[in-house]
């Protein structure tokens, strides 16, 4: 079953084609990777799947409604790459106001911050949080009320490689509750860490699988390798 079924997606911004008739699927229920160079077209497939992207052609379908349908408004998390939260607020603040957006309970907001780690800065100012401190505190936002997809885009970029560890570990158990993750990155090395992979480049489609199955197509065992191959072989 799919929880995202994109159907030769066209999109143009400033007068370029970013997705040329872009076609994929991402499993329920999976941890899936989207990963591709910067400039390879996956924020704005992340913002089409969301419903905040003017679309020139093609069908998005999420969770069974058309992308950006109201009733996905509370069944969607977003994080999107720079950290969308208040930076003249509390983490706390920050998280009951959306909370309150979202129509959920308080109880949301203390597991959604526990579950980033960042209990103990619950009333620290957000703008006096590091970097990577303001990216948990944009993805506990995109957690609050348990939503049946998360669309993560490179939600680990500049954090250190003990909290990358411990973002994948929790990616992964909320999978198992029954969610959908769509996480971008351009980190080849996260692709491990991913059940299912769409490799994007210029907008298109590269390649989609496991990465056992990257693997066996290429007869690489180093993912980049693999996406090199896919390229080389593309050309």
């Amino acid at each position: 079953m799919s929880a995202i079924r994109v159907e030769r997606l066209r999109v143009i911004r400033g007068g370029t084609v970013v997705l040329p008739e872009l076609s994929c699927e991402v499993a329920a229920g999976t941890v899936t990777g989207l990963l591709g160079p910067s400039g390879s077209g996956k924020t704005t497939l992340l913002r089409a799947i969301v419903g905040v992207q003017r679309v020139a052609g093609g069908v998005v379908e999420v969770l069974g409604d058309p992308a950006g349908s109201p009733r996905l408004r509370v069944r969607v998390g977003y994080m999107t790459q720079a950290p969308s939260v208040y930076g003249d607020l509390t983490v706390l603040e920050n998280l009951s106001f959306f909370a309150g957006v979202l129509g959920v309970s308080t109880a949301a907001v203390q597991t959604a911050i526990d579950d980033v780690s960042l209990i103990e800065f619950g009333d620290r100012v957000v703008d006096r949080l590091s970097g990577g401190q303001r990216a948990r505190v944009s993805l506990a936002t995109a957690l609050l009320g348990a939503p049946d997809l998360l669309v993560l885009d490179e939600p680990t970029v500049g954090l250190d490689p003990v909290l990358r560890r411990d973002l994948w570990e929790l990616f992964h158990r909320i999978a198992d509750r029954g969610a959908t993750l769509l996480v971008s990155s351009h980190v080849m090395d996260e692709a491990d860490r991913c059940e299912s992979l769409l490799l994007l480049r210029e907008g298109r489609l590269l390649a989609e699988g496991t990465p056992a199955e990257l693997r066996a197509r290429t007869g690489e065992q180093q993912l980049d390798e693999a996406f090199l191959r896919l390229v080389e072989t593309e050309e």
